[in-house]
């Protein structure tokens, strides 16, 4: 549903008001920066990308037609266009950035147990990688913006069904492919003398 308290700015910015869409502007540029960064990996381009957007958005403000969903949902799909497009004129892969802020660190438990837990992120973030393009948008979407299924649908162009299906397979592909790099992992350390980080839980 649309934001309760986007209703009336929103209104305001339809019929001309350009301080209303400056609030809207504020409310909403962070969250299109991250989007795009994430989709590009490249400060610049995100930069120029999101003022992009919001150009395009005051530009066709006067033609926005409420349908119920948030205004968010509007200027994700402008992103996801605009992205594309800078994608297919680039010719580069969509690629998710390997973050610090993605790798925080564990504080407050065993060195040897946050190690693990650094490396078992860093392969999940290497299958995310190399998911196909539109997966990758799916994820981003869901667990850096986190926007609901039916604002996914809106932001991807497919139905609120489609896009729970396309989640669930995507979770069993990450589940495959990372037992898959476990498995190869084990059976290289066998190779190698079984040569592993081993932590035992004590219940007390």
């Amino acid at each position: 549903m649309l934001e309760t308290s986007d209703k009336l700015t929103l209104d305001r910015a339809v019929s001309g008001d350009q301080e209303a869409f400056g609030e809207l502007y504020e409310r909403y540029v962070g969250r299109i920066y991250n989007y795009i960064y994430y989709r590009t990996g490249n400060v610049y381009d995100a930069e120029d990308l999101t003022e992009r957007v919001f150009f395009r958005a005051l530009h066709h403000i006067n033609r926005y037609n409420n349908r119920g969903l948030p205004f968010s949902a509007w200027l994700y799909r402008i992103a996801h266009n605009l992205v594309a497009n800078w994608h297919r004129d680039n010719s580069r892969r969509k690629e998710i950035p390997l973050e610090e802020s993605i790798l925080s660190p564990f504080h407050g438990i065993h060195p040897e147990v946050e190690l693990l837990q650094v490396e078992e992120q860093e392969r999940l973030i290497r299958v995310v990688r190399c998911l196909p393009p539109e997966r990758q948008q799916l994820l981003i979407l869901k667990f850096v913006d986190h926007l609901s299924n039916a604002e996914i649908g809106t932001v991807m162009g497919r139905t609120e069904g489609a896009v729970k299906s396309l989640y669930h397979r995507t979770l069993l592909t990450i589940r495959d492919d990372l037992n898959t790099i476990l498995a190869e992992r084990e059976a290289a350390l066998r190779e190698n003398g079984g040569s592993e980080i081993n932590v035992t839980h004590s219940n007390g």
